[in-house]
């Protein structure tokens, strides 16, 4: 818990959009959401229409339906809380590719009232059944990636509503079954399936989407042909969840009949699952100390192990503290420290990072300022290393350890909330690859995270770090991130994208803090990648056009689409609230 003074809430004074940005103005005031026995509205007011609330309030997430959701929840004077409730089942209907009931999340919530940073850990779990050598064959040598995905072997215990039960129980003022109630309305009565969903599922029959009954009847027709956009698509059995999950919370989930139709859906006649029912009933979620790194001044504060993110965004900041980025604006010179940068934090990550309450970390070492100066000596302004080896942070219990350098694929989405009490939430949330592991349980497909262990957990004799234990939460990428300048917070962020999302949220974050770039500018700018290998441009953007700068000092260049999903929101010092949303995605920030 990271406990930051001197903050105030918001009081709206007006707003507009222009060039796909939102901005909304506000002066200092203080308030106390309402009490959870007020109704609910459950049909979404006018951005102007709503109660008389005491600040402004925004929702940047990845689906027009799902913003809606949450903004409606914030003009009935809700909570960020109760909003990422609506906000979450929402996109489990309309984005199923990416998050949902199935899989993990992590979140960052900013309390208001107590000057506090939360962070909870909604990350799935291993079967308490599970060892080394979960992902050996009968050979003892490891499976392939995507062999491993499909089915239910690759399904850990999932934490996402869990996650949102707890962040409603202890930030909530809305009732619980209210803020599930658009998500059933619009389950029962269908909504429009749009261009990336229909592109996502006829990609995905090339990956064994079809392979499972309940999957193939619900993205397909009945010839087999992929649903396509504009088909209208209902999902009566998710509504059936989630209304008993509204009369219940989320024990009928981890101990109800729920729980008993996930461990019988995982049971698949390839890659079968070993999940039991103690494995659901003993699913907590588990409250973090922030990660923060001082970075030109700001306090830029992620989320520690088990994901990856807070610690190598931090350490990629650090890295490049000792440069004038700012002088040198978006340019070859500086995208090339950029990358050499990443390309040392990727090497500590792949050797130390995986879940702290299995394996001993040096999380404190990784970011210690003499040490990031040390590693930052290695970085030549005019010359790209060769693949960067790990360092060694002030930490002895190193040795022996093996590198686990295994990507995680990009099944997430990220969502920012900021409600008129000055509370704010930075939430990634996830099923790994898009579709997970194909298999469904009652309208909602199940994540497949398994498959970011380590399937191999040793290397030369050496342990891996990230290899499969009992009850052990899998290494992640995600970084939701918060920002906070003089301890107030200044900026949401972050996006879905495999292992690259340390990459997008700290492209955004030098876009920002360094090239003074506003939300929506940073969110949509080219993005330059480096995980300890080729440097990476996202192809049809304009830094396309460093690769002859960046090729002439040495580094290898791929150029490639690279599809994040950042959403951020700023509170600026004059005063104003801006939301970005990413142009790849389907994406919108709103507010009121």
């Amino acid at each position: 818990m990271m406990e930051i003074k001197n903050r105030t809430s918001l009081l709206v004074l007006g707003g507009f959009v222009a060039a796909g940005v939102v901005w909304f103005t506000f002066v200092a005031g203080r308030a106390t959401p309402p009490a959870a026995t007020e109704p609910a509205v459950t049909e979404a007011p006018a951005a102007d229409a709503g109660p008389a609330l005491p600040g402004p309030y925004m929702v940047a997430a990845a689906n027009p339906l799902a913003a809606e959701a949450g903004r409606a929840v914030l003009a009935a004077g809700g909570t960020a809380a109760d909003a990422a409730v609506a906000v979450q089942t929402m996109l489990n209907l309309v984005e199923p590719q990416s998050s949902g009931i199935g899989g993990g999340a992590f979140a960052l919530y900013w309390d208001a009232a107590e000057q506090r940073l939360i962070t909870l850990d909604g990350r799935e779990r291993a079967p308490l059944a599970a060892d080394e050598t979960y992902w050996l064959d009968e050979a003892g040598e490891p499976l392939g990636w995507w062999e491993a995905v499909v089915g239910g072997r690759s399904v850990g215990v999932p934490g996402t509503l869990k996650l949102l039960e707890t962040l409603h129980g202890r930030y909530g003022s809305q009732p619980w079954a209210d803020l599930l109630q658009p998500a059933i309305d619009t389950a029962e009565q269908g909504f429009v399936i749009s261009p990336r969903l229909a592109e996502s599922i006829a990609a995905a029959q090339a990956r064994e989407l079809d392979r499972f009954e309940a999957a193939r009847a619900y993205f397909f027709e009945p010839d087999g042909s992929p649903k396509v956009a504009g088909t209208v698509l209902t999902n009566p059995a998710f509504a059936d969840t989630l209304r008993r999950i509204a009369a219940e919370g989320s024990a009928p989930f981890y101990t109800g009949e729920i729980a008993a139709d996930i461990v019988a859906a995982v049971k698949t006649d390839i890659n079968p699952g070993i999940l039991t029912l103690e494995d659901l009933a003993a699913y907590t979620v588990v409250e973090r100390a922030p990660v923060c790194l001082v970075y030109r001044g700001y306090d830029v504060c992620g989320m520690g192990p088990p994901t990856s993110g807070g610690l190598t965004v931090g350490q990629i900041l650090g890295l490049l503290e000792g440069f004038d980025l700012p002088a040198m604006g978006p340019s070859a010179r500086a995208w090339h420290l950029y990358a050499e940068a990443a390309r040392l934090a990727y090497a500590d990550r792949g050797l130390y990072m995986a879940d702290s309450d299995y394996v001993a970390m040096p999380t404190a070492g990784l970011l210690d300022r003499d040490y990031l100066a040390r590693r930052a000596a290695l970085i030549d302004p005019v010359r790209a290393m060769t693949r960067a080896e790990p360092g060694h942070p002030p930490w002895d219990d190193a040795e022996g350890r093996a590198p686990d350098t295994q990507p995680e694929r990009p099944g997430t989405s990220h969502f920012a909330i900021v409600d008129a009490y000055g509370n704010m939430l930075s939430m990634t949330t996830t099923i790994e690859t898009g579709f997970g592991s194909r298999v469904m349980a009652r309208g909602f497909l199940l994540n497949n995270e398994l498959t970011d262990f380590a399937r191999d957990p040793e290397v030369d004799g050496r342990p891996v770090a990230n290899r499969v234990e009992g009850g052990k939460r899998p290494r992640s990428s995600m970084s939701p991130t918060i920002v906070f300048r003089d301890g107030d917070p200044v900026l949401l962020i972050g996006s879905p994208g495999g292992s690259r999302i340390i990459n997008y949220v700290a492209n955004a974050l030098v876009g920002i803090l360094d090239w003074g770039l506003d939300p929506q500018a940073a969110v949509s700018m080219g993005h330059v990648v480096n995980r300890n290998g080729p440097t990476e441009l996202e192809r049809g953007t304009a830094v396309t056009g460093l690769a002859r700068r960046l090729e002439g000092l040495g580094h290898e260049v791929v150029i490639r689409p690279l599809e994040s999903g950042l959403h951020a929101i700023q509170i600026m010092p004059d005063g104003t609230l801006v939301g970005g949303a990413d142009p790849r995605r389907e994406g919108v920030a709103l507010g009121g």
